[in-house]
Order: C-alpha cells, then sequence, then structure tokens
C-alpha cells in the first residue's frame, strides 16, 4: 500500500517546490518503499504521456499558410485606410507566426528536457535501474555492443568522487540510447547518450534549464552524439562528471 505521506508530497515533488533536504527525504523513502517506487513510475509515465497529448493537436505550419493566404489582400494602387488595413493585419501574423515557431521550439525542448527528467526519476523508482551492474567501464561498454546504432567512451574515475554503478537502454523520442548511473556521495547522477542525427534537428542549441524540475541539467553535442547529465547533484559536481566525458570522448 502506497505511503500516505509519500503520495500527497509527490506531486509537488515533481514540481520542484519542496525544500532541497524534505526532496532527499522523499528520494530515500521511494528508494527504499517498494509499494512507492511503484507509485512514483506509474505517476511519472503518466505525467510523460499527458504532456505528449498536450502537444498533439498544435497547429501546423501549412494550417498558418492557408490562413495567412486567405486574410493577406491585392496589391491597391492608392493607399487606401483598407490598405494600411490590411498591411497591419499581415504584420501581426508574421508576427504571430515568429512568436508560435519560438515558443514551439522552447515548448519542445522543454518538453525533452521534461522527459529526461522523467527517465531519471522512474529508472531510480525501478527496483530494477540498471541492466548491466559493474563499476567497471570495460564491461559497461561493450555491454552496449549490437543493442544501441552507435559507441561512446567512458572517463575514467580513479582518483575522483564518482563511481560507475551500470547501465541500460533507453529511448528518447524513439532514438534508442545508453543510460549510465554514476554515484557521487549520496547522489545519483544519470548520463543519457543518443545519436545526434536521430534526435530533431536543433531542438536542443542553446538549451533552456528545465526551471520546474529539483534537477541540475547539462547538455552538450561531440562526435555526432549528443549527452544528458542530470541529477540532485551540485552544479559544479554535474560540470565536474561532464568534464570527464568531454575528456573521454
Amino acid at each position: 500500500m502506497v505511503c500516505e505521506s509519500w503520495k500527497a508530497k509527490f506531486d509537488t515533488c515533481l514540481d520542484g517546490e519542496l525544500p532541497e533536504e524534505e526532496m532527499r527525504a522523499s528520494d530515500a523513502h521511494v528508494r527504499g518503499c517498494p509499494s512507492c517506487s511503484a507509485d512514483a513510475l506509474t505517476r511519472v509515465q503518466m505525467k510523460r504521456a499527458i504532456q505528449i497529448a498536450g502537444q498533439r493537436y498544435a497547429p501546423s505550419v501549412e494550417f498558418r499558410k492557408r490562413v495567412q493566404q486567405k486574410i493577406a489582400s491585392k496589391p491597391q494602387h492608392s493607399f487606401r485606410p483598407g490598405w494600411t488595413f490590411a498591411l497591419a493585419v499581415v504584420a501581426i501574423i508574421v508576427a504571430g507566426t515568429l512568436t508560435s515557431a519560438y515558443l514551439g521550439t522552447r515548448s519542445g525542448r522543454d518538453q525533452a528536457f521534461s522527459e529526461i527528467a522523467d527517465l531519471h526519476v522512474a529508472t531510480l523508482a525501478s527496483s530494477s535501474p540498471v541492466d548491466v551492474i559493474s563499476s567497471d567501464r570495460h564491461t559497461v561498454k561493450p555491454w552496449f555492443q549490437g543493442k544501441i546504432p552507435f559507441a561512446f567512451n567512458l572517463p575514467e574515475l580513479q582518483n575522483t568522487e564518482f563511481s560507475l554503478l551500470g547501465g541500460r537502454m533507453t529511448y528518447l523520442d524513439q532514438t534508442p540510447g545508453a543510460h549510465l548511473i554514476y554515484n557521487m556521495q549520496k547522489h545519483h547522477i544519470s548520463v543519457f547518450v543518443f545519436q545526434e542525427r536521430s534526435l530533431p534537428a536543433g531542438l536542443y542549441d542553446n538549451p533552456l534549464s528545465p526551471t520546474k524540475e529539483p534537477f541540475n541539467l547539462e547538455t552538450w553535442s561531440q562526435g555526432g552524439l549528443r549527452y544528458f547529465v542530470i541529477g540532485d547533484a551540485r552544479t559544479a559536481d554535474i560540470d565536474s562528471l561532464v568534464r570527464l566525458f568531454k575528456a573521454a570522448s
């Protein structure tokens, strides 16, 4: 049976509105309670499904073009009030289209980051967070061969605070990738690796931080691969792991 205290705090926890200490306490509780872990996984999957459904009925580019063609007036020789009004309408439409395109890109980017956060939470809430359990990078890396359509390098962790827990396959926008989990003191950090060309073009350029999520996230492209590093560790710790991966690649 799901604990009532966890059930009451879950939505607030996902929105990042809980204090950091309560966030960590809830995280520790979920890891040790099978019922709450299953409930967390169900809720995260439902949240992701609702986000995807909310984007399904966005107006298409073709629809906007048809509206513009119907509203636009034919050129006139005299600068009449009607022509002035038509120019104003066209200007509003163009501005609206540019704004919509910008917000659409931002919305898609935020949704992608939200999905990354959901994958991170769902995996940690699972009773089996990794498919290959090993702290040896030479064991984890070969495990992905034949399972994903690319290869990647893992950093050497000797003399660092990080330790490798293991890895598993994952998917983002139906694109297969690698999900690696690292420990850093009492924090768990996820590293996702996907093939850049298989993801939506330009979606992750100049990314926005997922301010509504209780995590720090970094993403970059290198060697044809797109990396995401996310966790509740400090920004400096996330940056340290990012530098290790960049040096290994």
